[in-house]
């Protein structure tokens, strides 16, 4: 492996729309803390494996030369936002392939930020219908800028691609969007919610599943309600997690935009299909403290 790095490997993993950009934005108004300025960086977790026909990648799959790549990108990226103490990073798809991304970062932290899947579920299904799409030049730039420039030609295709059916109107949603799980591909006859309810599952499970055997530490599991509800306690255990003291005023900035209007608002939308989501998602949203119902919480 590389070299030790001068900087901490901050890594949120949660599903989409579990909340990772609310996170990484108030953690990166504190002091000492930086990230990419865009998004996500897959292209840079997927170079090398780009043939591979989901994220679900193994630790084995962190071959010497991955490993070089991708923590040479990281030094390039601190060196770039001013040499900050941490390194933030949130790509979703990385849900999927935890042991993967701890073969390449062994000295990373983790937060692990779970949501109540009855609201990721109605939140995703906008992001696969493209209503939530942010089209600026500026936000597609600093994608592109990150995207290692042999893998570009196949990214663009897989861009157009997902969204042929919707530009000629032979679909009402993309034909795939967020971390893309193995058996996603066998899902033809299922309905657009049971996709994401499936997706939620899969990212959660199989992330709690890579954490479990971890040293104490390492990671800190984080409730979307709990950093919307309060997110100034929430701030001050992820601040003794990583031993840091910020200021009540540098928390008190960090945490201005949070609110927690969106708690429970895919429980008000999602009737129709609940007996079919419920079948999916039950086990996991009681494992994780969530009511297996769709009552208003």
């Amino acid at each position: 492996m590389a070299g030790t790095l001068p900087f901490q490997p901050l890594i949120i993993i949660g599903a989409g729309r579990s909340g990772t950009n609310i996170l990484r934005d108030v953690l990166c108004h504190l002091p000492e803390f930086a990230t990419w300025d865009c998004d996500e960086i897959n292209p840079i977790w997927r170079h090398g494996n780009i043939g591979h026909p989901n994220d679900e990648f193994s630790s084995e799959m962190a071959r010497p030369e991955i490993t070089a790549f991708i923590r040479s990108r990281f030094l390039n990226a601190w060196k770039q936002f001013g040499r900050p103490r941490f390194l933030v990073e949130k790509t979703c798809a990385n849900s999927l392939r935890v042991g993967f991304v701890d073969a390449i970062f062994p000295e990373a932290k983790y937060l692990f930020l779970v949501r109540d899947g009855m609201d990721v579920v109605a939140s995703a299904q906008k992001r696969w219908r493209g209503e939530l799409e942010m089209e600026s030049l500026t936000y597609y730039w600093a994608k592109i800028r990150y995207t290692p420039k042999l893998d570009l030609p196949i990214y663009g295709y897989r861009f157009i691609k997902s969204r042929f059916g919707m530009l000629f109107g032979q679909s009402e949603h993309m034909s795939f969007w967020g971390p893309q799980f193995s058996a996603m591909a066998e899902m033809t006859q299922a309905s657009l919610a049971e996709v994401c309810a499936r997706q939620w599952v899969e990212c959660v499970e199989q992330s709690s599943a890579a954490f479990a055997p971890m040293a104490d530490g390492k990671v800190l599991k984080i409730h979307y309600e709990a950093l919307t509800r309060g997110p100034g306690e929430l701030v001050a255990t992820i601040s003794d997690f990583l031993g840091i003291e910020p200021t009540q005023a540098q928390v008190a900035a960090a945490i201005s935009d949070v609110t927690h209007q969106s708690v429970s608002k895919g429980r008000k939308s999602l009737g129709e299909e609940s007996e079919k989501l419920m079948a999916i998602m039950a086990p996991t949203l009681v494992k994780f403290g969530y009511p297996a119902d769709f009552a208003k919480r």
